[in-house]
């Protein structure tokens, strides 16, 4: 039975040693657990500091069983339990005026500095769920583009029944606008509005214009931040997009930045409100090469050229100045840009399908952008997607190939798990196609071709081959994103892309 005194008091150590409160907090902090709890009394208690938890979670599962066994829970559902969570983790949190000010006290001694703060105060305070990342598969593996990332995403909790059978039921809810909007901090959660009563964010100014930073919940990689505008407005891609990217990396020189695509398949999940996503982690991206080099006498002292990756990809290095001017560029070219013998058009009738995804970084003194080609021309055969993982490939990936895909991280379906568990099964069995089970069919062409080029697949080397082979597998997904394929025809249509770029520039300077 859980001694509810001995776990609020467990809480409030816990937030003394991950640096939530100080020790002249805990009484404040206790009768706000209390209130919150509806708990009328206190009985003292003695408890170990609990200095060695990465995670409040086992505490919170404690208190959270005892409110549901005590009536201050109606369903005990996933969704009800994070309100809860969020709710009594916001008792131990600092108000956020006192968060921007403990950030931006860092931030003039070492912008590093604030970063490191505030991640360990976004994992202390359980805003980024430590122990359900923790349930992450992640793998690496070894391409001819070089070393990919690859992860299984296991940590959001899947609603069930009864939530879904409440949110039938509930009216559309107006407020926050979108899980992005500034009016999510401190809000307690909707059985429709994630739970983020322990949410914090930093403002930042980027070209004189209010936006927010914080991290993302569930992070798929170190560090991995999210910076969105202050007012709910849909992303556009535009020469301010870029400009905001270079400010950023400017200020947090130690981040990396880029932008989603701001149309349909090609875009983000969330494309009604503007933001980017960022932080501290080398994709594999970054670490390719440039294979081929163009000149903009109007730059001389920048570098650009084609990116050696699976899909198209132009780099510009250089002075901040420079790269936003040849970067923009890029954009407006590309908007432009059709090539019928490569099956690029950049309009139909007045819908616009050519537009880019940007990455900035710094290197050393210089900048950096990563300018990716996307466009979104869907077809009879490919309703998904011209440039978009076509349908022998969704067997593994079949959801947008986003920011955070385009750079050599892929994030595959949590269905894959269980998936490549019984695949492998099968492989080191022989399984016939009769025994198989019939949501498993759609890897059977797969299996085929890991058979063939396997004939010695055993209990011990199934693993590593799978692995190995879900990585060539996204390859092909980011080959088939690329709007100039990986061919000579493909490599020269993509040569006269950057000619025309290099043409509008002497033109522009001309004029």
């Amino acid at each position: 039975m859980v001694n509810i005194y001995e776990e609020i008091e467990k809480l409030v150590q816990y937030g003394i040693a991950n640096g939530l409160l100080y020790p002249e907090d805990a009484i404040y902090t206790r009768n706000r657990l209390l209130a919150t709890l509806k708990i009328e009394d206190w009985k003292p208690v003695e408890v170990e500091i609990q200095e060695n938890l990465s995670s409040p979670s086992p505490v919170l599962a404690n208190i959270v069983d005892w409110a549901y066994e005590n009536g201050r829970l109606q369903t005990n559902t996933t969704t009800e339990r994070d309100i809860w969570d969020a709710k009594l983790m916001n008792c131990l949190m600092p108000r956020p005026s006192e968060v921007i000010r403990e950030f931006y006290g860092r931030y003039v001694k070492r912008p590093e500095m604030a970063t490191d703060w505030f991640y360990s105060l976004s994992k202390a305070s359980n805003y980024i769920h430590v122990d359900r990342i923790a349930k992450n598969k992640k793998w690496k593996a070894m391409t001819n583009y070089g070393e990919i990332d690859i992860t299984i995403n296991l940590s959001k909790p899947e609603k069930d029944p009864k939530e879904i059978a409440k949110l039938k039921d509930l009216q559309a809810s107006t407020y926050p606008m979108c899980v992005l909007c500034a009016e999510n901090e401190g809000y307690e959660g909707t059985w429709r509005h994630p739970a983020r009563s322990n949410h914090r964010v930093i403002p930042i100014t980027l070209l004189d214009e209010p936006w927010c930073f914080q991290y993302s919940p569930y992070v798929y990689y170190d560090e991995h931040c999210i910076v969105f505008s202050r007012d709910h407005v849909p992303m556009k891609m535009e020469r301010n997009t870029f400009a905001r990217l270079l400010a950023f990396i400017e200020k947090f020189p130690h981040y990396f930045i880029g932008s989603n695509a701001d149309l349909p398949i090609v875009g983000g999940s969330i494309l009604v409100h503007d933001h980017f996503q960022g932080g501290k982690y080398t994709f594999a991206i970054e670490r390719a090469e440039m294979e081929e080099e163009f000149d903009l006498p109007s730059y001389p002292s920048l570098t650009a050229g084609i990116v050696r990756w699976p899909m198209s990809v132009i780099r510009v290095r250089g002075r901040k100045e420079e790269v936003l001017e040849v970067t923009d560029l890029i954009y407006r070219t590309w908007k432009a840009y059709s090539d019928p013998s490569v099956d690029i058009y950049a309009q139909s009738g007045d819908t616009p399908h050519n537009t880019v995804t940007p990455i900035a970084r710094r290197r050393g003194e210089l900048f950096e952008m990563d300018v990716v080609l996307r466009n979104n021309r869907a077809s009879e055969e490919h309703p998904y997607g011209i440039f978009h993982p076509h349908a022998e490939l969704h067997h593994v990936k079949k959801e947008n190939i986003g920011l955070i895909e385009v750079m050599g991280l892929a994030v595959l379906p949590g269905r894959l798990a269980t998936e490549l568990e019984t695949l492998a099964e099968y492989l080191v069995q022989k399984t016939r196609k009769e025994d198989w089970a019939p949501s498993l069919l759609k890897h059977w062409d797969w299996y085929e071709e890991i058979s063939d080029t396997y004939p010695s697949i055993t209990a011990e080397n199934v693993s590593g081959i799978l692995q190995h082979e879900v990585g060539e597998r996204f390859i092909t997904v980011l080959e088939h994103a690329g709007v100039f394929k990986q061919t000579e025809k493909g490599k020269k249509a993509f040569r006269a892309f950057c000619q025309k770029v290099r043409e509008n520039c002497l033109d522009e300077r001309h004029t």
